[in-house]
């Protein structure tokens, strides 16, 4: 009787509503019952074999085993520019240096290119604009153009502006259309305003600074307890992508939880690798406001401190040097060093005098 109705019908169309699918679905079927018209008379001996062919079974355990194996891989993923230009292999012969830079995320061209190190000049200008930010977070491009202009400099807005954006800072004034995320990055509301900070692991944060160097610079990072000062980790690198705020993140947790994680709105912080980790710990994000240095006052005082007490004292030659000079501050900030608004008490004994939250 469906023959019969069949026969009725003179479009692919109407044969389409009648079996309730659609029309490309009918023309599919037509193509493969013409291409493979010729076999279906075939003697079952003249039809390929296919006993060699793998089973389910088989496939599944293969898919399986490669699933670990590329869960290992992204383990030891390479993070940086340097690490994956260094994976790349001209001379394989099965895949083109165009291939492997797909496969490794990199862009040709960063396989190619060698940066230009920064001139001593230069590098003098930013360790100088890196100070008096310190001293006034408020100015702008302009008028540090202006500061620098007063001490003797001849130099355009553009090369401040052009200093500025490697270092991470920008005036407290906000550009237009400055606070639209990035996508697909979810920017948090400041849940600190008007909340009574009284004990150790109520409130951490963290934030990223500029460290000057004689031929270069490094960035910081560090996750600070708010009420104790408590510098609970901190990592050194020499890019400002996400992974050196992450390992940070994963030691400070390794010391306990936060009701609430501060941060600035940041690309790192932003990312949903890093707000993703926060959530899973059923942790409070809380994001500065665009332009608003204050929002994360502690860590801004930390970055002081440390400057002042460590990085511009000391000419450390090297990237190692200058790790373990910040590893030998860290511990005298937190164990030795006396603070005043803790009553002249070290960040680890105000934390330990008060009973800290169940974790």
């Amino acid at each position: 009787m469906a023959l019969d109705a069949v026969r009725g019908f003179k479009t692919v169309s109407e044969l389409a509503a009648l079996h309730k699918v659609h029309p490309s679905q009918i023309t599919a079927w037509k193509k493969q019952l013409l291409e493979g018209a010729g076999t279906l008379f075939e003697a079952p001996a003249s039809r390929v074999d296919k006993s060699d062919e793998p089973t389910s079974a088989e496939l599944y355990e293969q898919i399986g085993r490669l699933k670990v194996e590329l869960d290992w891989i992204k383990k030891k993923w390479p993070s940086t520019v340097a690490e994956k230009r260094s994976w790349v292999d001209p001379g394989d012969p099965d895949l083109s240096v165009r291939r492997q830079c797909e496969l490794l995320g990199l862009h040709r061209s960063n396989l190619y290119y060698e940066a230009v190190p920064e001139s001593a000049e230069n590098l003098a200008l930013m360790r100088l604009i890196d100070e008096e930010y310190l001293r006034r977070p408020f100015l702008g491009s302009r008028r540090m153009e202006l500061y620098l202009e007063g001490l003797g400099h001849v130099i355009s807005r553009k090369k401040v502006q052009r200093f500025m954006r490697p270092m991470g800072i920008e005036g407290l004034a906000p550009g237009p259309r400055t606070s639209v995320p990035k996508k697909g990055q979810k920017i948090y509301p400041y849940l600190l305003r008007g909340i009574e900070i009284t004990k150790p692991n109520q409130v951490w944060a963290c934030d990223i600074t500029y460290v000057p160097m004689p031929s270069g610079y490094l960035y910081l990072t560090a996750v600070i307890d708010w009420f104790s000062r408590h510098v609970l980790s901190w990592r050194l690198s020499n890019s400002m992508d996400v992974e050196f705020c992450m390992e940070a993140l994963e030691e400070a947790l390794s010391h306990g939880r936060p009701e609430i994680f501060n941060t600035d709105q940041g690309s790192q912080f932003t990312s949903q690798e890093f707000t993703g980790r926060l959530l899973r710990e059923s942790i409070q994000i809380s994001m500065d406001g665009k332009g608003r240095a204050i929002d994360n006052v502690m860590v801004e005082r930390l970055w002081r401190s440390v400057k002042y007490e460590e990085i511009y004292l000391k000419s450390y030659s090297s990237g190692a040097d200058r790790y373990a000079g910040l590893k030998a501050y860290f511990h005298y900030y937190t164990h030795d060093r006396p603070h005043q608004a803790l009553g002249n008490r070290t960040p680890q004994n105000h934390s330990v005098k008060l009973t800290p939250q169940t974790i």
